[in-house]
C-alpha cells in the first residue's frame, strides 16, 4: 500500500471513539521521501479544523525551530501518534495511543521507511520506546523503535508554550540541540538529501477549514 492510499483508507476510519467528537482524522504533511520524521501526540483544535499535523501554535513555533535547524515542514514529514483530536484537547491516554499508532502510525513508517524518527513530547517517546521513559530524563538520546527505526526524543513544542524565563530559554537551546543531531544523522544516513526550502511553507496558504 503506498503512503495515499494508506491516507483515503484513514479518512474513512471510525475504529474508535475520538472520531466521535472531531471533525475527521488529521493524517500527515510533508515530503514520503524525507529521511527524517517527526511524530507528535494528536491532533488540537486547530489541526482538526484545518486536517494537517501541528499547523497551530505548536506547529508555528515547531517551525520556527526547523528552520533554525536548516530544515523546512516541506522537506521533512510531520504526523502523530493519534489521529484524531480528543475531546477538549486532553492528553491521549496510553490505550487510545497504542490502539491508534498500531493502525496507522505503524504503516505510515513501514511505507516511509523513515532513516530517522523525532518524537515529540511523552506520548510519541512512550509509544516509539517504552513506558518507563520520561522525556525531561531521556530527551536527546538515542533509541531504537520496534521496527528497528533510529529515534530520538525532544520536548513537544506545546510544552515551550507553557514555559517562560530560563527555562524557556533552557527548553529552546535543548530543542535546537536535538534538532541539529536528528538533522546530521539523517544526513550521514542519506547523503545528499536537501532539507531545506529557501522559505518556509505557510500551511494555511495549503489547507482550508473543514467546517
Amino acid at each position: 500500500m503506498e503512503l495515499d492510499e494508506l491516507g483515503q483508507a484513514l479518512s474513512q476510519c471510525r475504529s474508535c471513539p475520538l472520531r466521535q467528537d472531531a471533525l475527521g482524522p488529521v493524517g500527515w504533511f510533508g515530503n514520503p521521501q524525507s529521511p527524517i520524521v517527526f511524530v507528535g501526540e494528536g491532533p488540537g483544535g486547530v489541526e482538526d479544523e484545518y486536517g494537517c499535523p501541528l499547523i497551530g501554535p505548536s506547529g508555528q513555533l515547531l517551525d520556527k525551530a526547523l528552520w533554525a535547524a536548516k530544515m523546512t515542514r516541506d522537506r521533512v514529514l510531520t504526523t502523530n501518534v493519534i489521529k484524531c483530536r480528543p475531546k477538549g484537547n486532553r492528553t491521549p491516554d496510553v490505550a487510545e495511543a497504542d490502539f491508534c499508532a498500531k493502525q496507522w502510525l505503524d504503516r505510515e513508517l513501514a511505507i516511509i521507511q523513515p532513516k530517522v524518527i523525532v518524537a515529540l513530547g511523552g506520548v510519541a517517546m512512550h509509544y516509539l520506546g517504552n513506558k518507563d521513559m520520561r522525556i525531561t530524563r531521556d530527551r536527546g538520546q538515542w533509541f531504537r523503535t520496534e521496527q528497528g527505526f533510529d529515534c530520538l526524543a525532544t520536548y513537544h513544542p506545546a510544552y515551550l508554550l507553557r514555559l517562560y524565563g530560563r527555562d524557556l530559554v533552557k527548553a529552546k537551546w535543548d530543542v535546537f540541540y536535538d534538532l541539529e543531531a536528528a538533522r546530521k544523522r539523517a544526513e550521514e544516513l542519506a547523503p545528499g538529501y536537501q532539507f531545506m526550502s529557501e522559505a518556509k511553507v505557510d500551511l494555511f496558504k495549503l489547507y482550508q477549514k473543514r467546517r
